[in-house]
């Protein structure tokens, strides 16, 4: 269960939400703190002893879905005249968002790499010293 609910969001939103929003809400925001506990697993703990405000957990879990509510199709722009529109690629790619901005409200800092630990390759007997001799050098 998340931390923000469904009166989080309507409060954000203005206005009261239908009856479809607020099953659509309730599912959003299980996906927003999963997002969230995806990147910081010890978030209860965190919230507990002061590093995280709980407060802005909730901010950032009702927001990221009202995002959602106010433009559920995705739409980026739309024009009148001869009718287009244009469908945000966020929308093909789920839609629901947690912007750098609020991941470093919680602490967490965007970063441009990742760092991988190397582990040594497992070390398998040479089949003959003369092959070691040749390729790895590693027999004794």
């Amino acid at each position: 269960m998340s931390y923000a609910d469904v009166a989080d969001v309507a409060a954000r939103l203005g206005r009261p939400l239908t009856d479809d929003e607020r099953a659509l809400a309730a599912v959003l925001l299980d996906d927003a703190e999963n997002l969230i506990r995806a990147r910081i697993p010890d978030l209860d703990e965190r919230i507990a002893d002061g590093r995280i405000r709980r407060e802005l957990v909730v901010m950032i879990e009702a927001n990221a879905v009202v995002r959602v509510l106010r433009n559920p199709g995705g739409y980026r722009s739309e024009t009148a005249g001869d009718y287009s529109y244009t469908i945000d690629t966020r929308a093909a790619a789920g839609y629901l968002d947690i912007p750098d901005t609020d991941w470093r409200l919680i602490g967490v800092r965007p970063g441009a790499f990742t760092i991988t630990p190397a582990f040594p390759r497992p070390r398998r007997p040479c089949p003959s010293r003369w092959v070691c001799d040749l390729w790895c050098g590693s027999c004794p």
